[in-house]
């Protein structure tokens, strides 16, 4: 699996501003908040955090840079690329994510670390039962890239048990699956199988397939 670090990628501005923003939703030590912001391709907004001239800025500033590492790590995804995920997420102290790979209609996933100074990295792993762990060390405004392969990038992440834990999750993405599986030469059926009740798996049962 390719993964792509890159140190300081936010500009200063950009995460002093990410970094006051005032988050609402309540959550406990075991819980997570997504606060969902995309932007098409065309130029279309949704936004439960960020306002639209954010979301245009971040954008344009680093749009051309994620597009570059698609390239980089999976060529024949770039070409499917039809919108982009600015969420941040904040996860409880104690939150544990499963295992898992990432949905096809992420072409790239990316993840910043924002704050605290200190918590848990992202963990990669060779296998779902968690051989092979390797953890991309956390460290305030590094990113971390891959693209995602069926049943190949395996990863998770958490809370480190002290305090909570704020990234920006940062995708391009496509609603054409079928054609990623052609890209990834794997099976749309099970893939897709997979991708449908991966959520609820993991809403009432805590795992993933």
């Amino acid at each position: 699996m390719k993964i792509k670090i890159v140190n300081n990628f936010f500009d200063k501005s950009d995460i002093d501003h990410i970094c006051s923003l005032k988050l609402h939703k309540k959550i406990d030590d075991n819980g997570i908040a997504v606060y969902h912001n995309k932007i098409s391709k065309s130029g279309e907004i949704k936004s439960e955090l960020f306002d639209e001239d954010t979301i245009k800025s971040l954008h344009k500033k680093y749009h051309p840079i994620a597009l570059n590492i698609l390239e980089e790590l999976s060529p024949k995804k770039k070409d499917l690329y039809e919108f982009t995920e600015f969420h941040l997420v904040e996860t409880g102290k104690d939150f544990q994510f499963p295992i898992h790979d990432d949905i096809p209609n992420k072409l790239l996933s990316g993840v910043i670390y924002i704050k605290p100074e200190q918590n848990s990295g992202t963990n990669f792993f060779d296998t779902k039962k968690g051989d092979g762990k390797r953890e991309i060390e956390w460290k305030v405004n590094k990113a971390v890239f891959f693209s995602r392969e069926e049943k190949n990038t395996w990863h998770s992440y958490g809370g480190d048990g002290k305090s909570r834990r704020v990234t920006i999750v940062y995708n391009l993405m496509t609603n054409d699956i079928k054609k990623v599986f052609l890209a990834e030469k794997t099976n749309q059926f099970f893939g897709s199988f997979r991708a449908f009740i991966n959520p609820y798996l993991f809403k009432y049962f805590k795992f993933t397939i």
